[in-house]
């Protein structure tokens, strides 16, 4: 942690657009470069009707059709984990805009873990060669002119990192704005306790630091908000306020992810995104199928 701290330059402002998706509460974003065109697409979503198994892609279409309006050149499609909530839509854009498709080098973790879950056969790559990069913590890229950061930031998931980018970091589902606490930690490979390192590792970063939420729930019907701030966090996270400790927030935690039901969209989400966006190959006909287990999730 110390090497980023030490190399993160908090002048850098990247311009960021939000884009909610109202059906799964994500919030992907575009962060530009400012002092060119290029940009990164972090955490898009593919859109599906479930009942219907139809695949639409009206999100990524706003992507990329505000890119388009810009002028601007993608040079990233990042992942910051493997989403339980919703597909990706990193290849469909990448197919618009090209990029590179990065995500963290623990995918091959979940890979492993929901291969088997969905018994996905030996014809299903678990090292990760979906991706054009894998990330691991500490690792650099650039956009435009500026230098990115990733930070393994593991506990909701194995492969879950942050993104540092000049004075923004995307924090995926560790956290959320502080009104609504903290990611879950009981997925295949969660751990409530990783969890609160990790997030004690992103308030780390200096008290100025812009965070960007990859959901909001709007707790108690508020407005959406997307953007907090590293003290913001330390001070009013519900869950994970500096008084509170290790103990009491894994306590917390666990209780807590007890009472919850699973993603409505997590058995698509799981299946596409461990492909990196991709839908599982055509049978003999040319019909694509996405598989219910029964019982093991």
């Amino acid at each position: 942690m110390s090497a980023i701290l030490q190399t993160v330059d908090m002048t850098i402002k990247p311009e960021i657009k939000g884009f909610f998706d109202e059906e799964t509460n994500t919030v992907s974003y575009v962060v530009k470069d400012p002092a060119s065109k290029s940009c990164a697409i972090i955490d898009s979503v593919m859109d599906i009707d479930y009942a219907a198994g139809r695949i639409s892609y009206q999100s990524a279409d706003d992507i990329i059709r505000y890119v388009l309006d810009q002028g601007l050149t993608v040079e990233w499609l990042i992942e910051t984990h493997a989403h339980a909530d919703h597909l990706s839509a990193a290849p469909y854009i990448q197919g618009k805009l090209g990029g590179k498709l990065g995500i963290g080098e623990n995918i091959r973790i979940v890979q492993e873990v929901f291969g088997k879950i969905f018994n996905e056969g030996t014809e299903f790559q678990r090292n990760g060669s979906q991706f054009d990069r894998l990330f691991k913590d500490g690792d650099t890229y650039t956009i435009g002119g500026m230098t990115a950061f990733a930070m393994l930031t593991p506990g909701h998931t194995p492969a879950c990192m942050t993104h540092v980018i000049g004075n923004a970091a995307f924090v995926g589902d560790t956290l959320f704005m502080p009104d609504g606490g903290t990611a879950r930690a009981d997925f295949p490979g969660g751990d409530a306790k990783v969890l609160f390192h990790s997030i004690k590792r992103v308030l780390e970063l200096p008290n100025e630091m812009r965070l960007f939420m990859c959901h909001d729930y709007a707790p108690g019907g508020r407005e959406i908000k997307w953007e907090t701030s590293v003290a913001e966090q330390k001070a009013t996270n519900i869950h994970v306020h500096e008084a509170v400790t290790e103990d009491e927030f894994v306590k917390m935690r666990n209780e807590r992810d007890a009472t919850l039901g699973l993603p409505k969209l997590i058995i698509p989400s799981i299946q596409v995104n461990i492909r990196g966006g991709q839908l599982p190959e055509p049978d003999e006909s040319g019909k694509r199928y996405l598989k219910v287990p029964v019982n093991e999730l």
